[in-house]
């Protein structure tokens, strides 16, 4: 009687090879569109800024950038966010545009969105919280979105500057419309009244880091000690030996983290929301917390 015996390895069909591949995309699509798109990190960055007044050495800073609640950003994910910053406990809180998305939904329904942002921001415990607007907010309307966040305590420094003071020491907290769809205004937003004083530096709110370097040919941009900016997601997909999927205008030179551009320091968060597609793959969201030191 003959024997028949199965091959230790059967060969590989056309259906059973596509049939992985399927299973393997549709386990990718989840990872990243359920796990590491909330996923939430918190990065600890020590910035050591010349001529920063004793003082102020210690001084936290906590980061949150490009929220784009509603597209795709959850309010549960927000939320989470506002407690961890809260557990964190900054002395400021800076938060570097885009609160929402003009993408796929209507203009009324990012303005709906913008005050829900808002009113999930004022769960933060941190009494000095400041804003500046992305390109996402400047397209449905930067009086909309400048008006939702007022309404609920959250200053926009529209090419504004104001000073953080600790008894008779202060540094200037500065902040340039979005130089992508604004008007950035920089010599308005850092007037020579404060460039280059001793022992106050200055920090800038600006969502598109790409600007740093229009920044550094101008003498307003030059007196600047550290910029805080977003924009750019970290580039949101990032797979292995292919550029970042996601890399809007301005934001393609500097993706993500920090950078030492001559006397300015330039730190990029990967931000909290997505754009386009409703997936993070190897660049988590991410809240960063500066602690400044002096140099």
């Amino acid at each position: 009687m003959a024997v028949v015996v199965s091959p230790a390895n059967p060969p590989v069909t056309r259906r059973s090879f596509l049939k992985t591949g399927v299973f393997g995309v549709a386990g990718l699509a989840l990872y990243s569109g359920e796990v590491e798109r909330h996923w939430l990190d918190v990065t600890r960055h020590q910035v050591h800024l010349r001529g920063l007044p004793a003082s102020f050495d210690g001084m936290t800073i906590a980061q949150l950038s490009d929220i784009h609640l509603d597209e795709f950003t959850e309010p549960f994910f927000l939320r989470e966010a506002v407690s961890r910053i809260n557990h964190l406990n900054p002395n400021v809180v800076c938060i570097t545009g885009d609160f929402v998305t003009h993408e796929i939904g209507t203009k009324r329904f990012a303005i709906d969105s913008a005050w829900r942002c808002a009113n999930i921001l004022t769960g933060l415990k941190c009494r000095q919280v400041y804003a500046v607007l992305g390109n996402h907010d400047v397209m449905i309307g930067e009086k909309n979105v400048t008006e939702a966040l007022t309404a609920n305590g959250i200053p926009v420094l529209h090419n504004q500057s104001l000073p953080i003071e600790r008894g008779a020491d202060r540094i200037w907290l500065a902040g340039v419309d979005d130089p992508v769809c604004g008007g950035p205004d920089p010599d308005r937003a850092i007037p020579a009244s404060i460039r280059n004083l001793p022992h106050e530096p200055i920090v800038l709110l600006c969502h598109a880091p790409d600007y740093a370097d229009t920044l550094l040919k101008l003498p307003s941009g030059q007196a600047v000690s550290l910029m805080l900016s977003g924009h750019t997601h970290g580039g949101q997909v990032r797979l292995p030996f292919v550029r970042p999927m996601f890399l809007p205008g301005l934001g393609r030179k500097y993706v993500e983290g920090s950078f030492r551009l001559g006397g300015l320091q330039l730190y990029v968060n990967r931000g909290l929301g997505t754009v386009g597609v409703p997936f993070r793959f190897d660049c988590p969201p991410e809240i960063t917390l500066h602690t400044l030191r002096t140099a």
